[in-house]
């Protein structure tokens, strides 16, 4: 029989794409005053993958993607989700984005993003969200599923979202050495 068990807690990564780069400063605002601080940022990413968002964005497209210093629990991911779409209509303007927001989590085994849009390989996490399992990290490095988004699979998100690992590791390796009481072990 197997009995439940307290998940670790995540790594909350939100990625976000815009034509105005202009408009990074105030977004990433917005994100740190629901997030927290910002723990590692990534450079600006090429956003060339696909035109799906074009008509509604414009273009070019260009992404920036942050981790947050404070680790979530894993079913924080469709509040995560809810309140980005409300940041997104904040910067809407006739109807149509000017900014898209992915929030997602990150463990030592996988990277999941959520999205309000259903199919056959999501979970649903309430809230009228599901959870897309977007890479798997095994012998070593980032495997891409079928249906992961080619954005997700590039080399620069992969080599972000290895820095974010191994900043997480540290996180969960520190959070195992305060005891209960708040104090570490060298404190005593």
């Amino acid at each position: 029989m197997s009995l439940p068990q307290q998940p670790k807690p995540a790594k909350l990564v939100i990625g976000i794409f815009m034509k105005d780069k202009a408009l990074v400063e105030d977004v990433a605002q917005d994100l740190t005053d629901h997030f927290g601080p910002v723990d590692l940022l990534s450079a600006w990413l090429p956003f060339d993958y696909t035109d799906y968002y074009h008509t509604e964005m414009g273009r070019p497209l260009f992404r920036r993607v942050f981790s947050f210093l404070e680790l979530v629990e894993q079913t924080f991911l469709a509040d995560a989700k809810t309140i980005t779409n409300g940041i997104e209509e904040k910067y809407s303007r006739n109807g149509l984005r000017r900014v898209n927001i992915d929030p997602g989590y990150l463990l030592l085994e996988r990277f999941v993003l959520a999205t309000g849009k259903n199919y056959s390989h999501r979970i649903y996490i309430g809230k009228g969200i599901y959870a897309d399992l977007t890479l798997l990290y095994t012998d070593g490095e980032y495997r891409k599923l079928p249906w992961t988004y080619p954005d997700y699979a590039s080399e620069d998100m992969i080599r972000y979202l290895l820095k974010v690992r191994s900043k997480y590791a540290l996180d969960v390796k520190q959070m195992r050495s305060v005891p209960h009481d708040g104090h570490s072990e060298d404190e005593k």
